[in-house]
């Protein structure tokens, strides 16, 4: 063939091919923050059972944080996991992290995970670390610190991370800051995490300097596709924590934000969510912008916020019907979002009480670790609006308020202990321990259990 029509050959053979699903394309796609063209390439190409394709799909609706898509991850991970062992340690994480995971699934996702792990998959390093360190009754003879040290034996990247894990877990962080520098700061490149990491460190040793020095490599790093938006959007929260014992740099986290969201819609919601924290960062009419860009993508956060400012009267006006609304579109990713309906359905605020919408909601709340809802369960029970007065209830949800260092819960005991009969001191003192065994037992299995063994007596 002459050189001419070989050529002519070859540019037609890539351009016939230039239309067809790419999972390199894909990845950069992913990288640049369009979602869009990066889940047309995989889901092409998961479609003719590309293992990895689906994983990355997967991985695509799972970051949506919508409950129909992370049931489709599920589906694709599950697929995938019959000859991929990312696809296992994906769907190992999956199932740790679903709010209704029984201790069958918890159990399914302990051997997923160790035998990715088994076959070099290490990503699931952390994962199992976190599943035994969030639920020891799994497997009483493990120890994870035990475990970790074996991997960090064999030289395993990730079982680093799996250590600081720990630290963060029992409380020795701080005494450890030395360590968790060293450890992170050749890691960089391979664990973007460290990113979070260091600014931690940064923060908690009040380093502006370093701190700035770290934004710049890590803003260098996502114009070069090295990270992806997502860890922007996670150092920016961490500059920002108030659960961190250090000042925070609110200037700097809001910054990071502006950059990253016009590639990555989830950084809408918590832009809003700074803007609502720290009002003096900029105006209510951008709070309120970036909460509908939020909702336009879709992010159960922005939902959640919404209801609150229509709840609360605040920068909107009081609606609690449109509070309603978005607190419902919230409720199955946003615990939080039960425990706004529970106060708006114990209060009357749609024209009446609804007792039993009130409980439900309220005791999803409790369960998934919201203190306050505890306190409104014991105010329900025992003020009589829509539901009689049920001492023994009361006095539960008073001791579990009060044992999470919600302040008034120590008043509202002082004024039920006394009407106590006998029995039903004995019968709050079995349900306070049942109740608490429970949460305990399996903390994200009953963020989604529906509260039908509390007894109550409506008006």
């Amino acid at each position: 063939m002459k050189p001419v029509l070989l050529y002519m050959a070859i540019f037609s053979l890539v351009q016939g091919c230039a239309g067809l699903p790419d999972q390199q394309l894909a990845k950069a796609a992913l990288l640049r923050g369009d979602t869009t063209t990066a889940q047309q390439h995989y889901a092409a190409l998961a479609k003719l059972g590309y293992a990895d394709a689906q994983t990355e799909l997967g991985d695509l609706q799972l970051s949506s944080r919508d409950p129909a898509r992370i049931e489709q991850a599920e589906s694709l991970y599950r697929q995938a996991a019959l000859s991929s062992v990312k696809a296992q340690s994906r769907l190992g994480r999956l199932l740790l992290r679903q709010g209704g995971a029984s201790d069958a699934s918890l159990k399914e996702a302990e051997n997923l995970l160790s035998q990715a792990i088994e076959q070099g998959e290490y990503s699931a390093v952390v994962p199992l670390t976190l599943l035994y360190v969030s639920y020891p009754q799994l497997a009483a003879g493990v120890d994870p610190q035990q475990l970790v040290e074996g991997w960090r034996g064999q030289g395993i990247t990730e079982a680093e991370l799996a250590q600081i894990l720990l630290y963060r877990s029992s409380g020795s962080y701080l005494a450890h800051l030395d360590e968790i520098e060293q450890k992170c700061r050749p890691l960089l490149r391979l664990q973007d995490i460290c990113y979070v990491e260091l600014a931690t460190v940064n923060r908690l040793r009040d380093r502006p300097q370093a701190q700035t020095a770290l934004l710049e490599e890590l803003r260098t790093a996502y114009a070069n596709l090295w990270v992806a938006p997502n860890r922007i959007e996670s150092v920016a929260l961490a500059l920002a924590d108030p659960k961190i014992p250090a000042p925070a740099d609110l200037s700097a986290a809001y910054a990071l934000l502006q950059e990253v969201a016009p590639a990555y819609p989830g950084a809408w919601a918590s832009l809003a969510k700074l803007l609502f924290d720290y009002p003096v960062l900029g105006s209510s009419e951008e709070l309120l912008g970036y909460l509908q860009r939020g909702r336009e993508a879709g992010d159960s956060r922005a939902e959640l916020l919404t209801g609150r400012l229509y709840y609360d009267g605040r920068l909107l006006p009081q609606n609690p019907q449109l509070a309603e609304q978005h607190l419902l579109r919230a409720a199955s990713g946003q615990p939080a979002a039960h425990f706004y309906l529970g106060q708006i359905y114990r209060r009357g605020y749609l024209g009446q009480v609804y007792p039993q919408k009130a409980v439900d909601h309220l005791l999803l709340a409790a369960r998934a670790g919201h203190s306050r809802a505890d306190f409104a369960l014991a105010q329900l029970f025992s003020e009589s609006r829509g539901v009689k007065v049920n001492r023994v209830n009361a006095y539960v949800f008073a001791q579990m308020a009060r044992n999470q260092a919600v302040p008034e819960a120590g008043a509202l005991l002082v004024s039920l202990e006394p009407a106590l009969l006998p029995a039903e001191r004995q019968a709050a003192g079995q349900l306070l321990q049942e109740e608490q065994q429970t949460r305990q037992i399996n903390p994200a299995r009953f963020a989604t259990f529906k509260p039908l063994e509390i007894g109550m007596d409506v008006l």
